[in-house]
């Protein structure tokens, strides 16, 4: 397995990450746009909302643990990252 994302830590047997955002609104519209790309990918990060705050974690059920799939979805959760943060 290739090295960790920047910003994700290793939990377990999960990739997680704590992303905090500006309004409840904002998070909804990151969660929004996350999801067609989990869709897309079918892989499905599982999201925990606490008011603004947002943990994601990935994991590849189906093999028990963290797999190529999970590092190659953290980045593409990455380049989202990157792009609300230019908002």
């Amino acid at each position: 397995m290739k090295s960790i994302p920047e910003g994700w830590k290793l939990e377990d047997n999960y990739l997680t990450r704590e992303i905090e955002f500006k309004t409840f609104m904002d998070c909804i519209g990151f969660i929004n746009e996350l999801a067609q790309i989990a869709e897309a990918e079918e892989h499905h990060p599982d999201m925990i909302i606490t008011w603004k705050h947002l943990t994601l974690r990935l994991t590849t059920h189906d093999e028990g643990g963290i797999t190529q799939l999970d590092i190659e979805m953290a980045k593409k959760i990455n380049e989202l990252i990157n792009k609300w943060k230019e908002k």
